[in-house]
C-alpha cells in the first residue's frame, strides 16, 4: 500500500539543534506536497510554537495540518477549521495551582499567542516560551484569572523534584488526566486519552485514510504511541533509546536531513 501522510514532529525531528528546518528537508517537503502527499506536523507545543514552521512548509497552500498540544488540538491550515479540540476538566486548574505552590514548581498554560504562569517565571518557562516564540507573563490569581478552555498545563522544575509531584498527580488524577514527561524538566498535563496516536486516528478518519498509509517520524516519548501507531514508525539517530526500539526503522538524526532520508528511501516513487 502506498503511503499517503508523512507525520513529523517538530522538535528533534523536523528541525535541527538551533531549531531551524535545513533547506534540504524544506525543499524536500514541499515537493513531497507538490506530488499530493499529506505532510503534518504533531507537536507537544502550543498552536502559537507550530505557526511558523507550517507557515515555512507552506502546510496551508495545499490543505495540510497540525497537532498541537500533543494532539489536543486538530487544525487545517487552509481553512483555519478546527478538527479536533479537547480541553482540561476546569475544576483540575485550581488543584494544580495548589500542587505547583506547594511543591514550590513552575506551573503555566496558554491563552492566544502568550504563556500564562501562575508562578514566579523561572528558567524553564523562559526556554519553553523562547523556543515557542511567544510572549509569558504572569498572572496574579492563575485560577480564578483561567475563564477560558486550555488544552495542556505544563509544570517546570528540576527533574528530581518533579519526581514525586507526577506521582501524586497520576494517582489524584487516574482516568481523568494524561500526566507524562515531555522532557526531564517538562511534565504535561493533558486532558485524558491524548496523545499523537489517537489525534491522527480521528484525522485519518476524516481523510478516509488507513493507518498503514501514514509514516510517522520522532525522537521523543510523546512520540512512542504514533511511532507504534504508523504503519511505517520511525526514530530519528538522535532520539531516546526507548523511541528507536519501538521503531520500525531508525533513520539519519535531525541534524544530517533525517526525513530527507525517510523521503527519498519510502516516499520518492512511493516504494
Amino acid at each position: 500500500m502506498k503511503y499517503q501522510m508523512l507525520v513529523l514532529d517538530i522538535d528533534g525531528t523536523l528541525t535541527t539543534s538551533d531549531k531551524s528546518i535545513s533547506p534540504a528537508t524544506k525543499e524536500a517537503l514541499l515537493k513531497l506536497q507538490k506530488d499530493g502527499i499529506y505532510v503534518v506536523l504533531a507537536s507537544g507545543r502550543p498552536t502559537a510554537g507550530i505557526l511558523p514552521y507550517a507557515k515555512a512548509l507552506r502546510l496551508h497552500e495545499y490543505g495540510n495540518y497540525i497537532l498541537s498540544f500533543n494532539g489536543a488540538k486538530i487544525l487545517n491550515m487552509k481553512t483555519n477549521a478546527v478538527i479536533y479540540d479537547k480541553t482540561l476538566p476546569p475544576s483540575v486548574i485550581p488543584i494544580l495551582y495548589k500542587e505547583a505552590c506547594d511543591s514550590h514548581i513552575g506551573l503555566i498554560s496558554y491563552e492566544g499567542n502568550d504563556a500564562i504562569a501562575a508562578t514566579p517565571i523561572d528558567h524553564y518557562m523562559e526556554y519553553e516560551a523562547r523556543i515557542n516564540q511567544i510572549a509569558i507573563r504572569q498572572v496574579p490569581d492563575f485560577p480564578s484569572y483561567i475563564t477560558f478552555p486550555v488544552n495542556k498545563c505544563l509544570m517546570t522544575g528540576d527533574p528530581e523534584t518533579l519526581i514525586p509531584v507526577e506521582k501524586r498527580l497520576k494517582n489524584h488524577f487516574h482516568g481523568l488526566l494524561s500526566i507524562y514527561r515531555s522532557e526531564p524538566y517538562f511534565l504535561e498535563i493533558m486532558p485524558q486519552n491524548i496523545d499523537k496516536a489517537a489525534s491522527l486516528q480521528r484525522l485519518l478518519g476524516a481523510l478516509g485514510l488507513k493507518q498503514e498509509q501514514m509514516i510517522c517520524c520522532g525522537d521523543g516519548f510523546n512520540d512512542i504511541t504514533m511511532i507504534e501507531f504508523a504503519g511505517l514508525g520511525v526514530a530519528m539517530a538522535n532520539a531516546q533509546e526507548v523511541v528507536k526500539k519501538s521503531a520500525d526503522y531508525i533513520t539519519s538524526s535531525n541534524n544530517e536531513d533525517g526525513i530527507v532520508a525517510v523521503i527519498r528511501k519510502f516516499l520518492n516513487g512511493n516504494e
